[in-house]
């Protein structure tokens, strides 16, 4: 980037009431893009643009400020030559509009030639403004952020994440001015909530130093990475071992301003509570790192993180002690009150309880779920004993929503299925899959293991997303409150993980078939019940929409995108397999000259289609009876994807020689049928593999 003379440092610190800590980083990145727009769009030059964040602020510091603003020398084109004269042959209203309109005078104008024809051109100048009137733009900067949490406060009806109480604005040592909802900008900044105080910052560049001195670390990566040499040390003292789970580290970072890490301690008795019951209890509801031995045994310890100093931390221990025991006491009780029932006890209340108010109980959505994996275990030719082990994981698998432990510890939905299910003396292979069903929890998150957690919870995803469908709860732009576009990256991810190649159409429409022939229709109302069969379409699009997500995630060129997801494929792994293929092919010499070829086949298969079969009888030149002899190998071969790619692309010849000898819409009808029978098979064929009319080989 360009730099000019007197550069200067640039300070924006909001002061906020303390946001929630998933809000931060999402923030603090927000502003640094919005700056950079900002700048650029004002051509002020800069050198680099540093974040700061902690739960009270979001600061950046933009260093190497040039001291104006760029000037603009920009060529203006206005209306045609033509337009630009009365019939006195003087200017007319619409070119002294346009000079007026671009802050100069007739006098500037000039003609030159566009595309065959004068237009009126003007040349105008705009000097570029002082830094610090630019920067006081910045409050747009400020107001236009947008945040998934929102409140308004005192009685503004400006809504931002948290309410703001303070700005800082610094050029150097200048104050930029400027005013957002009754706050103006200043140099006065706030420390620490309970061991700080307010500050003036002099310079922009004092920013870190000056808050350090009010006990705030404002670099969220200095501070991130001070929690973790604290968090080291600790460990490294007691010969221990600290489990720094990445999404609670990002946690903690963001909910202290000046980090002490400490030690705390449980009683050893409660080491017989399931692991992940402590760990949940530790990480989840106390923001708690647990502690392992040397073979990855838990230790009757934690590490907490406060906001402070080290002042008085052994009441901080003893509070944060105190906490955790009452969470821990709680879990004991029901881990103990739930294995006073069995599973049966807790199943049978899932009558009872609402999968959703238009689509009947959870005990009803297990049943669907129960045939939909019996579909698919037959698909995958499951052997008659997984057949019966997956029958009683699919009756089974939510049972454990009832328990006092999933009800106190939500997080431990599945992961207590199991545990409760190995201690009632279930299979370990149906307690695997209950705990499996759930996975994976986030788009790119983990996999089910077993081959029969895959399928429940396939089969439990893909009923989710049936019913909502055809309940009429389909999302909305960024409005998906069932977690339906999650569920379709499980099903996408699952199948393209194991190359699956299931018909999905197929196994819905098996599964409606057995809900429309219940009395009860699964427990679906009629409503939902009756439309059914009219959602599947739409579940296959929105599975295929994932797909293009995925694909878009991994680069895959978009003209192979759109090819392998808007044909007639179904399959949603087979969509991958036929990307790679083509992708594989590419640069092939032979590719751009094949698909040209394949799609004149299947654009004019496209707008004629037929149902002839074709009858050699009727073949009038040697270029038919070659097309038809080649692409019969085809159908009549066992061929990888990879492979058919190759022998379509293979046609090229033949398909030109076809046309070159062959005029195929003539009107004998039966000769034109039997012609386009011929070019049938190649679409087919093709269409196996993608939509080749939608690949873009011109730069091929």
């Amino acid at each position: 980037m360009r730099r000019k003379t007197n550069m200067a440092n640039f300070l924006l610190e909001i002061g906020l009431e303390e946001m929630p800590a998933h809000l931060v980083t999402p923030a603090i990145n927000q502003l640094v893009e919005r700056a950079a727009t900002f700048m650029k769009e004002n051509r002020l030059q800069y050198g680099d643009i540093k974040p700061f964040s902690t739960p009270r602020r979001l600061a950046i510091l933009i260093s190497e400020v040039a001291d104006k603003a760029d000037d603009l020398t920009q060529e203006v084109k206005g209306p045609a030559k033509k337009a630009a004269f009365d019939k006195e042959g003087n200017y007319s209203k619409a070119a002294q509009g346009f000079a007026r309109g671009q802050g100069v005078t007739t006098d500037d104008i000039t003609f030159k030639e566009f595309k065959g024809n004068e237009y009126i051109y003007v040349t105008k100048f705009e000097a570029g403004k002082p830094a610090i009137e630019v920067l006081s733009g910045f409050k747009e900067v400020i107001m236009s952020m947008t945040f998934t949490t929102t409140m308004k406060w005192a009685r503004h009806t400006f809504e931002y994440v948290r309410p703001i109480r303070w700005i800082v604005a610094l050029l150097d040592d200048m104050v930029v001015p400027f005013n957002v909802v009754d706050v103006d900008s200043g140099r006065e900044t706030r420390g620490h909530r309970f061991l700080g105080q307010s500050i003036n910052i002099a310079q922009a560049s004092d920013y870190v130093n000056d808050l350090e001195k009010v006990y705030v670390q404002a670099d969220a990566s200095v501070r991130k990475a001070n929690i973790v040499s604290q968090i080291d040390k600790l460990a490294a003292e007691n010969n221990w071992h600290v489990e720094k789970d990445a999404d609670l580290l990002e946690e903690v970072n963001n909910i202290v301003e000046y980090p002490t890490a400490f030690v705390g301690r449980f009683d050893s008795e409660y080491l017989d509570l399931p692991e992940e019951v402590l760990i949940t209890s530790m990480r989840e509801h106390q923001r708690f790192f647990h502690v392992i031995d040397d073979s990855g045994a838990l230790l009757p310890y934690f590490v907490s993180v406060r906001n402070g100093n080290s002042e008085h931390l052994d009441n901080v221990i003893a509070g944060n002690e105190k906490v955790l025991i009452a969470r821990l006491e709680d879990a004991k009780f029901f881990y103990h009150e739930d294995q006073k029932n069995d599973i049966d006890f807790y199943n049978d209340k899932l009558q009872v309880v609402s999968f959703h108010a238009k689509l009947g109980s959870v005990a009803n959505h297990t049943k669907r779920a129960q045939a939909l994996a019996a579909i698919i275990g037959q698909q995958i030719s499951l052997t008659s004993d997984q057949q019966m082990q997956l029958a009683r994981a699919a009756e089974i698998y939510k049972f454990d929503l009832m328990t006092g432990m999933v009800g106190e510890f939500d997080e431990l939905q599945g992961i207590m299925g199991e545990k409760y299910a190995l201690l009632f003396g279930e299979d370990p292979a149906v307690a695997q899959a209950i705990r499996e069903h759930y996975m994976p929890i986030s788009a790119d998150g983990a996999l089910p293991e077993s081959v029969l957690g895959k399928v429940l919870a396939l089969a439990d995803k893909l009923d989710s997303l049936l019913s909502f469908f055809a309940g009429g709860m389909m999302p909305s732009g960024s409005n998906d409150p069932y977690a339906l576009r999650r569920a379709a990256s499980g099903v996408v991810n699952i199948l393209h993980a194991n190359d699956w190649h299931l018909p999905i159409d197929i196994i819905l429409s098996e599964l409606v078939d057995e809900v429309l022939a219940d009395d009860g229709h699964f427990g679906l109302p009629e409503e939902a019940a009756n439309n059914l069969k009219s959602v599947i379409n739409d579940v296959i699009t929105f599975l295929t929409d994932r797909v293009v997500k995925a694909m878009q995630t991994e680069k895959i060129r978009y003209d192979v995108i759109n090819a392998v997801t808007t044909g007639k494929l179904t399959d949603t792994t087979q969509m991958f397999t036929s990307a790679n293929a083509l992708l594989a092919h590419s640069n092939d010499q032979t590719f751009r000259e094949g698909v040209e070829s394949l799609t004149r086949v299947m654009r004019l298969t496209s707008k004629n289609p037929t149902e002839a079969t074709v009858n050699p009888a009727l073949f009038e030149n040697d270029a038919e009876k070659q097309l038809y002899s080649e692409t019969s190998l085809l159908v009549n071969e066992s061929l990888t994807t990879d492979d058919l790619v190759s022998s379509l692309l293979g046609l090229q010849p033949a398909i030109a020689a076809y046309f070159d000898q062959t005029m195929v819409m003539v009107e004998d009808e039966a000769v034109k049928q039997n012609r386009l029978a011929t070019l049938q098979i190649v679409s087919n064929e093709a269409e196996k593999v993608a939509n080749f009319m939608a690949l873009d080989v011109k730069s091929n």
